[in-house]
């Protein structure tokens, strides 16, 4: 079980710098992490949660977030509504509404839970969200992710028999056909400008 054990938190931290690096997380943003333990042991979700394999996960996050110094959010059971839990100064920091409970394996989850006592000043929050996520065992954390969510591949498909998605998320593109979402090579704008013709000369807007 030992060797098994380090194997997931290796597999976690791989993962975790995959999503990182491809959606370009700086340091500070967040990452939400759903999480069922009865899912890495090929039990049905929310039947066999055990705190050995959450705290090897804990473990593999711990050592993605030394490397990488993202934040993140543990994602909770439908119990609790899917609530979140943080450290407090982030919940602050962010304005996040928190609310009155604590994580339990039978009532929040057995990652939740471990994760919570885990922290310094732990607290629970309603809803959050933030720049990327993590989910073992499809546990759903769309809901706490920011618009528009971008699903990432991971090179591992599966964590114990666990599935395993990834998602990155990029600000909304607004302004239809005659936006432009990156600044203009400087040739091209000096070409516009020197152009005759009405005709490649972009259209303003009202």
């Amino acid at each position: 079980m030992a060797s098994n054990s380090q194997f997931i938190a290796d597999q976690v931290e791989l993962l975790l710098s995959e999503l990182v690096q491809t959606s370009g997380l700086r340091a500070g943003q967040m990452i939400v992490m759903g999480v069922s333990t009865s899912e890495v042991q090929g039990h049905h979700i929310g039947t066999l949660g055990t705190e050995i394999v959450a705290e090897q996960i804990h473990i593999g996050v711990q050592k993605a977030r030394e490397q990488f110094d993202f934040q993140v959010v543990w994602q909770c059971c439908e119990h609790l509504n899917r609530a979140l839990v943080t450290e407090r100064v982030l919940a602050e920091a962010q304005g996040w509404t928190e609310v009155s409970a604590v994580p339990v394996p039978k009532a929040g989850g057995s990652m939740a839970s471990f994760a919570y006592r885990q922290m310094k000043d732990p607290c629970l929050v309603e809803y959050v969200q933030v720049h990327a996520g993590m989910d073992i065992g499809e546990t759903m954390i769309g809901m706490h992710l920011r618009p528009v969510a971008v699903p990432l591949r991971p090179t591992i498909r599966l964590i114990g028999q666990a599935r395993v998605n990834m998602a990155m998320t990029r600000p909304r593109l607004i302004g239809g056909s005659r936006a432009e979402y990156f600044l203009p090579d400087k040739q091209a704008s000096e070409l516009l400008k020197q152009s005759p013709s009405n005709e490649v000369m972009p259209k303003i807007c009202d």
